[in-house]
């Protein structure tokens, strides 16, 4: 199956976070849409591994996406070796998607800026002829290459190249958030205390996307970061912003 877009995050739920907006928008417009996450998220403080598989299935139903799969790298511990670039290959080869949406370049959690520059080379080698790769049957892929890499922002507020419109789905975005059951606050909860965890933690997550919004005019929005420049086919969809 080929994919129009694929969505990379390091932890189950960095999709949901920061760009599950724009994945629900690109659903709905008739594109096909993946997830993959590259670590089980096995050294969070609250749940654990398999918690975290069971929550990223449940997230991915509601989000409606033609595919969701983890590569189980090391977290904390991948590095940018042949080996973590050579698994990213075989999958771009695999779905081939024009878009590809990765982790923010710079943010607090390290792994975040370390899977970015991972997913962008992977992005740009996989359109090498002479790397070699097969898929799980053993057959010798092609050669391709993502037209796009956009970087979605995290816990840093950087400054966007671009700001995709989410208003009228961002309720769905948040109930794909609250999917990840463990990891965010429940006055039930007996795990320990985060940074994630607090009450309030969600509430920062819709004023960052209501001051993305709030650039282009609208509601809510969320900001990427282009590897390169954007062409524009015509100015029929630009949003005009009231003044």
């Amino acid at each position: 199956m080929q994919l129009d877009i694929l969505a990379f995050g390091v932890h189950p739920d960095d999709v949901e976070l920061s760009c599950s907006g724009t994945i629900l928008a690109s659903i709905h417009q008739g594109k096909k849409v993946g997830i993959v996450d590259l670590t089980r998220g096995e050294l969070g403080t609250r749940g654990s591994a398999e918690i975290r598989d069971r929550e990223a299935a449940d997230a991915a139903k509601i989000l409606g996406v033609h595919h969701r799969e983890n590569l189980r790298m090391a977290d904390g511990f991948f590095t940018h070796s042949e080996e973590n670039l050579r698994e990213i290959i075989v999958v771009l080869r695999k779905f081939r998607p024009s878009v590809i949406l990765a982790n923010a370049v710079e943010d607090r959690h390290p792994d975040h800026g370390r899977s970015a520059k991972l997913v962008a080379d992977a992005a740009f080698l996989a359109g090498l002829q002479k790397i070699e790769t097969v898929d799980e049957n053993g057959t010798p892929q092609q050669a391709f290459r993502p037209t796009q890499v956009f970087h979605y922002i995290q816990d840093r507020v950087l400054t966007p190249d671009f700001v995709f419109d989410v208003t009228p789905f961002y309720e769905k975005k948040m109930e794909s958030i609250r999917a990840y059951t463990t990891q965010f606050y429940s006055a039930e909860s007996n795990e320990p205390s985060t940074y994630i965890s607090s009450p309030q933690f969600l509430e920062t997550v819709k004023g960052r996307d209501m001051m993305m919004g709030k650039k282009i005019g609208v509601l809510y929005g969320e900001g990427f970061i282009t590897e390169k420049t954007v062409g524009i086919l015509d100015f029929n969809h630009i949003i005009q912003i009231t003044t």
